[in-house]
């Protein structure tokens, strides 16, 4: 069995492009070209030399010597943090910045949550001299405000969405209901691994960088290719995606995806998709999202910005489902102090998404010859007002 995309946009029950007629142009012409214009050399060239002259690549895989002591067993942090603009997003928004480049779009517009993805498209779209538009719920861009303020000192525009909770569901609709009305120069940067298909695989394949350097690294230090165990958090679900990718198919590598349960699983605030979730068909794709009797979406709540997603990738969804990945399921409080505790232990402030996948050390019992890598997406500065609350710093 593969845990990859099929020819028809699925993974397993999973995924395929729910679209209005309207929108159906737009997403062909991507979905008709986007491997091809990926498998051109100087595509892959000018990707590559992107990453690691602009973003950094290749980020660190560091072995965090004082936490593995903690809950001995040995952990490696893949530092998503230390790429430019903060987390993994940029990897994302470089490779679509240059698709549609290569597809004659002179406009972009995306949506953002924590503002991480919306920074790293305004990023890119400065890189190239691109129009930028980012949707945003009006809530969101309260509590994110450093990341408002970096947006439009790189020259994008910010639209609130003042609908339904007012939080990245909406900012995403918006953004749709754009696209609709922007059919021929504008190109779309989704930000995760969501959407219809060939969104959840491009992204993907352009967030495998991820798992493709965790490959030489650990034959580089510890003489072999296969880690005992990955963890990600999940909220759309990219980092994972990146980190999970070249072990998909690799049963030896225990995949471990960390939820948001908010304020627990059953109170009501809450993000834990694969535990709450019914299938059903969001932002274009079949997958697990919640939703109540009737089919109308639930709100999800987190504390992170990042993780307050109704819904799951299609491929998450899956690897859920077929029991490829283990979903574990991580309050607020259970986060906010695994993401302190890193700091105390290495001296990194990571973001309240990455705590979330950090939590799992307290979940679950790791052998002490285990290795275990932990992708770190992003670092904690836009999160620090939260944190200086959580703790009354």
């Amino acid at each position: 069995m593969s845990y990859n995309v099929d020819s028809q946009g699925y993974y397993g029950d999973f995924g395929g492009a729910f679209i209005p007629e309207m929108l159906y142009p737009n997403v062909e012409e991507l979905r008709l070209n986007y491997l091809k214009v990926m498998a051109e050399p100087s595509f892959q060239a000018a990707f590559n030399a992107l990453l690691k002259d602009y973003v950094g690549r290749p980020s660190p895989l560091y072995f965090a010597k004082r936490l593995s002591e903690k809950y001995n067993t040995k952990i490696y942090l893949k530092r998503e943090d230390l790429n430019h603009t903060g987390a993994h997003k940029i990897n994302n928004t470089i490779g679509q910045i240059l698709m549609a480049q290569r597809l004659g779009k002179t406009r972009i517009i995306a949506e953002t949550g924590a503002g991480q993805h919306g920074v790293a498209t305004a990023t890119v779209c400065a890189l190239m001299g691109l129009e930028c538009i980012v949707y945003m719920g009006a809530i969101d861009i309260k509590r994110q405000a450093p990341n408002v303020a970096r947006m439009k000192m790189l020259g994008a525009t910010v639209v609130p969405a003042n609908s339904g909770s007012k939080t990245l569901k909406d900012a995403t609709n918006e953004a749709i209901r754009d696209w609709i009305n922007n059919p021929v120069n504008t190109h779309y940067i989704i930000g995760s691994v969501v959407g219809p298909h060939p969104y959840p695989d491009m992204v993907a394949r352009f967030q495998a960088v991820i798992s493709e350097e965790i490959q030489w690294q650990l034959q580089d230090k510890e003489g072999r290719k296969e880690p005992d165990y990955i963890i990600a958090c999940v909220g759309g679900g990219s980092n994972a995606a990146g980190a999970f990718y070249h072990y998909l198919d690799s049963p030896s590598v225990q995949l471990i995806a960390a939820e948001a349960a908010g304020l627990g699983i059953d109170s009501g605030e809450s993000a834990a998709t694969s535990f709450l979730g019914k299938e059903g068909i969001i932002h274009g794709s079949k997958t697990l999202l919640m939703q109540t009797s009737d089919g109308q979406i639930t709100e999800p709540y987190s504390i992170s910005a990042g993780l307050d997603y109704p819904g799951v990738g299609p491929m998450h969804a899956n690897l859920y489902k077929t029991k490829r990945a283990e979903f574990v399921a991580i309050t607020d409080d259970q986060a906010m102090a695994s993401g302190l505790e890193l700091c105390k232990l290495e001296g990194i402030i990571p973001a309240i998404e990455s705590s979330h996948a950090l939590a799992v050390f307290k979940q679950k019992t790791f052998k002490p010859d285990d290795i275990v890598v932990v992708s770190l997406s992003g670092r904690g500065d836009k999160d620090l007002e939260t944190y200086m609350r959580h703790f009354e710093l």
